[in-house]
């Protein structure tokens, strides 16, 4: 068996044995939107191979996925409606393989979730031994008392998961969180990597070993919960081009001006990296920023492009909503574009839907790079460059030069980590196999 260029200590599912196993597969189908539509199949679509495998090599698959947040902000309850269900991944998953899954109708307690889960589940799991189900599609983890608590509950539905299985595989890439569902239940089971696993961390190490000129691209709405990242990728990247909220507190730390929505102990934050800047000159400005009186519609005559060299320190400004189109022209921004042989972009460069010309414009111009390897990460980034260039995001799917990772706050947090080795989710694997005689 060749494997493939990942670190010997992560198990691979290619390295289990299936045949005639019940084999617990976590994935990250978490792709539900409101009224429970699916607008962006890629994440379910991305982890087939590893169930294709799952059956080919005779196990008997039992999925599992969180969907959206299921705690009502107000009451404290569980939502289980149509946003925080399963089944629109069901209904996608038996149109796309001509298959069946099954549900297993499990009670939730609007206050504590799902209880009891292993004694319930014995039925299910004896027609699933015995083949008469094709596979079973537990709910919602987040429906689970225990999946993101601390101390015996979480404890005990590790243990409760376990139990259903043999064997567990671990694909979602996209939940690094160390939950019930994503960690402790390693220590229960055979545990490994599925195929998504695999090539999500074999092109992380694209990111963290880069082709050089290597150009990041980081946009967000909150300053301080990417500061983190943003420091580590400063010290990694030749360049890096900020966008959204997040270049907004940038500029407002570096000209010393105010911005509408921009908070002041962001501002304070963004202080230290303008100046470390000025001394690496790493962060490429883009010249010309949309202004609007009001966050919100697009309303004529109350939005206007503004160029960042007619700043005036002290200074207040409406809300800036986007990069205007014409930033990615400019010749400074277009020669960090063109000579870059490594993107790493997670990035939406304006506040969609009203304002996206500055997306739309960057993204064109991204793919004017033919030679460069371009690393996009993060369902915001995805489902814009899917809505705004779908000619480009079609064929970008069999295009060597790109990759989509199915989480882009995961690549994050590896590159705060300073290797993929460091998430939560694959120290447990690599923990897991450690235990396991030789």
């Amino acid at each position: 068996m060749n494997r493939p260029e990942i670190d010997a200590r992560v198990p691979l599912i290619q390295e289990a044995d299936l045949n005639h196993k019940i084999v617990l597969l976590r994935v990250d189908h978490n792709v539900v939107k409101k009224g429970g539509e699916i607008e962006d199949p890629y994440r379910i679509d991305a982890s087939i191979g590893t169930l294709f495998h799952i059956v080919e090599r005779g196990g008997r698959p039992i999925l599992m996925t969180h969907v959206g947040r299921t705690r009502d902000k107000k009451t404290g309850q569980i939502k289980t409606g149509p946003d925080t269900s399963v089944a629109p991944v069901i209904n996608y998953l038996e149109r796309k393989l001509n298959t069946s899954f099954t549900i297993p109708e499990l009670p939730v307690d609007p206050e504590w979730g799902i209880r009891g889960v292993g004694e319930t589940l014995k039925p299910y799991i004896k027609e699933l031994r015995d083949r008469r189900l094709g596979g079973l599609y537990l709910p919602n983890t987040r429906w689970f008392e225990g999946e993101e608590a601390k101390g015996d509950k979480r404890a005990n539905l590790a243990r409760d998961l376990a139990g259903l299985a043999d064997v567990y595989v671990n694909d979602a890439f996209g939940s690094w969180q160390p939950h019930a569902s994503t960690y402790d239940v390693t220590r229960n089971l055979p545990s490994y990597a599925g195929f998504l696993m695999q090539k999500e961390l074999i092109n992380l190490k694209r990111v963290l070993e880069p082709e050089r000129p290597f150009v990041a691209v980081v946009a967000g709405s909150k300053y301080d919960t990417k500061i983190g990242p943003i420091k580590e990728l400063y010290q990694k990247v030749d360049r890096l081009i900020l966008g959204g909220v997040i270049y907004n507190t940038w500029l407002c730390a570096k000209y010393g001006i105010k911005v509408a929505g921009v908070e002041d102990s962001d501002i304070e934050l963004a202080k230290g990296l303008v100046q470390e800047d000025e001394k690496a000159g790493k962060v490429v400005e883009l010249p010309i920023v949309v202004e609007a009186d009001a966050a919100t519609g697009r309303a004529p005559g109350r939005f206007r492009n503004l160029a960042v060299k007619e700043f005036k320190a002290g200074r207040g400004y409406g809300y800036f909503l986007d990069a205007a189109p014409e930033s990615f022209t400019s010749p400074a921004v277009a020669e960090v574009l063109s000579s870059a042989r490594t993107f790493f972009v997670n990035a939406v460069m304006g506040f969609t839907p009203h304002y996206f010309e500055g997306s739309a414009a960057f993204y064109a111009a991204v793919t004017q790079n033919r030679r460069a390897q371009k690393l996009f990460g993060g369902g915001d980034t995805l489902q814009e460059l899917r809505n705004l260039c779908p000619g480009l995001y079609l064929s970008a799917l069999d295009d060597e030069t790109y990759y989509f990772f199915t989480g882009g706050g995961t690549v994050l947090k590896a590159i705060e980590e300073g290797s993929p080795l460091g998430l939560d989710i694959i120290k447990a694997l690599m923990e897991n196999k450690a235990a396991r005689p030789a």
